[in-house]
């Protein structure tokens, strides 16, 4: 075998990565925490090293999409006729689709870290050092 030749990865676990990243854990190693706070991600993972935005802005996308999915039920409820008569009506319309976003945050972040792990391993780049998975 060549001496710069990489090592065989092992394959990746797609639904145990999405899974991981769902439950704010390390889509990588599955043992650390993404988030120091609510909301506040480390930068690395505290158990493996794994580096979690190679790029600040990498995961945006996928918080694009997630944000505007009870907002299109929202549009969807209004188009079929629903219409908010009184602020006794507006109130619980305007909470129940704001609500799953506040709620879900760090979820949709860990989710996006998740895919954007995915992506790194299915299309590694040598400028971006993966460490060793865990046995």
């Amino acid at each position: 075998m060549d001496a710069g030749a990489a090592a065989p990865q092992r394959s990746i676990d797609f639904w145990g990565a999405i899974r991981r990243g769902w439950s704010k854990t390390c889509p990588h190693c599955g043992r650390g925490s993404i988030f120091i706070k609510w909301n506040k991600p480390h930068r690395n993972c505290p158990a493996c090293g794994y580096l979690f935005e190679r790029d600040y802005g990498d995961v945006w996308w996928v918080w694009i999409i997630s944000d505007r999915i009870p907002i299109a039920i929202g549009i969807v409820v209004v188009y079929f006729g629903f219409r908010v008569t009184s602020w006794k009506v507006g109130v619980p319309f305007f909470t129940a689709l704001v609500l799953p976003l506040v709620l879900t945050i760090p979820r949709r972040f860990g989710l996006a870290i998740a895919l954007a792990y995915l992506s790194r391993r299915r299309w590694p780049d040598s400028n971006d050092p993966m460490p060793p998975l865990p046995v």
